[in-house]
């Protein structure tokens, strides 16, 4: 999990309980920005990581795809 899920929720919380601080409104969409990085990263490193094989047994996988791979 995330290490910085928790924050974001409890600052979530406080947010509809009574409200955050510009402060915390700031922290909050940083947070957010870092959370959302972190997810993407790691889609992008699952599907760079697939190979599609037809039922033929054939590799089909898109050369998108492949030319991702090939940079890593």
């Amino acid at each position: 999990m995330i290490d910085i899920l928790p924050r974001i929720n409890q600052l979530a919380k406080k947010a509809r309980q009574e409200g955050l601080t510009n402060a915390e409104t700031v922290e909050r969409q940083v947070l957010r920005e870092d959370y959302l990085r972190a997810i993407r990263g790691q889609v992008e490193s699952t599907v760079t990581s697939m190979k599609v094989i037809d039922p033929l047994g054939d590799d089909v996988t898109p050369d998108k795809v492949r030319m991702k791979k090939q940079a890593i």
